[in-house]
């Protein structure tokens, strides 16, 4: 998983082709869902740019975190988080990947790191994930990954997965 920079989302912006050959990777061809793409845009404008731009010294915890697949060199989708955890502690995780890549366990394994990079940070003591109730694969992710559904408004879940103690 690679994080990108202010300077990098600037340019994945202009070109993804280009900002995958910058950093040494092969070119990807995501099949990614029109709704996604429609977040996507929107993440870049009012959320990735203004707070990697504004909190450069906490850039992680606003940027896309572009998971590669490293056996093909290629970025086959993207994770991160919706900003610096909150007073309880709660960092929220959300993820993309590509549909040619659904069912291979990849995102399951992407939501692991990443979760596991934000329990090291001693002030995070949960990871939330918003998904949609008939989102049935994202479903199982968050399930395989230890992760509990603790709301439903309106068919968007939230699910929730605590710090383990260091003797779980």
């Amino acid at each position: 998983m690679i994080p990108l920079t202010h300077e990098q989302l600037l340019l994945l912006k202009q070109n993804r082709k280009l900002l995958e050959l910058s950093i040494g990777l092969t070119p990807s061809a995501m099949l990614v869902d029109p709704l996604y793409i429609k977040e996507i845009d929107d993440a870049f404008d009012n959320f990735w740019l203004p707070n990697t731009l504004a909190f450069p010294n906490k850039y992680l915890w606003y940027t896309d975190w572009e998971i590669v697949l490293k056996s093909t060199n290629t970025v086959i989708g993207g994770m991160g988080f919706a900003g610096y955890p909150n007073d309880k502690g709660e960092a929220e995780i959300g993820y993309m990947i590509d549909a040619n890549q659904h069912n291979k366990g990849f995102a399951t394994e992407a939501l692991q790191l990443l979760s596991q990079w934000a329990f090291n940070h001693e002030f995070v003591r949960a990871i939330i994930v918003h998904t949609y109730a008939d989102n049935l694969p994202s479903r199982r992710i968050l399930d395989k990954c230890g992760f509990s559904l603790i709301d439903d408004v309106e068919g968007l879940l939230t699910f929730r997965r605590h710090r383990q103690s260091p003797h779980e």
